[in-house]
């Protein structure tokens, strides 16, 4: 098996995190690798702001939980209310991918993104974590305030975030996989 795709295979969510900061090197490589994602007619309309403060994040993480507790969706209300829940896992790096508004392929090209960060951190032994709640609760004026402090434009979308940081347990085995799951027609 090759190097990409065992790199692929043994890549897993991290949701523990050590404190210890990812090094500067790191970061800027692995934003470098989702910069060169793929994207929809090459349109690159992306934004990604690495948060490294931890006082901004813990500010996030209020006012992002303060939009949850106010959900109509039980599971967030609930999760939201607990003084224990961080949705970023206490990682000491996030990156937040964010698209314009009316990019035709926005989500798909900063899932590719999110993609190419994770498999970038794995290459470094650096765990990740995707995270969604941004996306839920990105309009939100306080946590929109937040995020435009963090450098993203006004008129983008949140499309997910990646929690980056060294791995405090060891990587869970890979869940099964599905059956039935491809189809090849020749």
């Amino acid at each position: 098996m090759n190097e990409i795709i065992q790199s692929i295979i043994t890549r897993r969510s991290v949701r523990a995190f050590e404190e210890k900061q990812i090094p500067d090197e790191a970061l800027h490589d692995i934003l470098e690798a989702a910069k060169f994602a793929p994207s929809g007619m090459g349109k690159q309309a992306w934004h990604f702001a690495a948060v490294q403060n931890k006082e901004k994040i813990q500010e996030l993480i209020t006012a992002t939980k303060e939009v949850m507790k106010n959900s109509s969706i039980e599971h967030f209300r609930k999760i939201g209310n607990n003084p224990e829940f961080n949705p970023f896992y206490a990682a000491p790096t996030i990156i937040i991918t964010a698209y314009e508004k009316d990019a035709a392929t926005g989500v798909s090209d900063c899932a590719v993104a999110l993609e190419n960060i994770f498999l970038a951190a794995h290459s470094m032994e650096i765990g990740s974590c995707w995270i969604h709640v941004l996306a839920f609760a990105g309009n939100d004026p306080k946590v929109r305030s937040i995020l435009t402090e963090f450098g993203i434009p006004e008129n983008y979308e949140i499309s997910g975030t990646a929690a980056l940081g060294f791995s405090s347990k060891e990587a869970p085995k890979a869940a099964p996989r599905k059956e039935g799951t491809v189809s090849i027609y020749k």
